[in-house]
């Protein structure tokens, strides 16, 4: 169970999860091998590693959430209902194999911007998905 995953509030359902592309693994493991033999290589690929493995984002029936971090954890979170856009950023890599960077944009000046990502499209619609089915399930005041 994720870190996320056991810090929902009670009845908070995930929606969405996201998830690195291959190609961010593909990038850490590439370093390894081209600068392995110079140590800093080595670092480099156990950076990676650990930012890829402690980082998560995914969408509830509340929220989007957003954490990175290990020792020193930063979590990062847009209710549904204060969504006010989204964009995507993709480079031609990146719309050929389908990842690219997310940011939402909240109410006020409220932004999470979140690491490349497989399938940034999906995530995003999920999250657009999450937000009409919370608007059309609260009744009106």
């Amino acid at each position: 169970m994720s870190y996320l995953a056991k810090r929902l509030a009670p009845g908070e359902t995930i929606a969405a999860t996201g998830r690195f592309h291959w190609m961010q693994h593909v990038y850490a493991w590439a370093l390894l091998v081209l600068l392995g033999l110079v140590l800093i290589g080595i670092f480099i690929w156990i950076r990676e590693m650990i930012r890829l493995s402690t980082t998560e984002f995914l969408v509830t029936d509340r929220r989007i959430v957003l954490k990175q971090g290990f020792l020193a954890v930063r979590i990062d979170e847009v209710t549904l209902n204060s969504i006010e856009g989204a964009h995507i950023a993709q480079s031609l890599m990146g719309r050929l194999f389908n990842y690219g960077r997310l940011t939402i944009r909240g109410s006020g000046d409220t932004h999470l911007l979140f690491p490349t990502m497989a399938d940034p499209g999906r995530f995003r619609a999920a999250a657009e998905g999450a937000r009409i089915a919370r608007e059309t399930s609260t009744p009106a005041p």
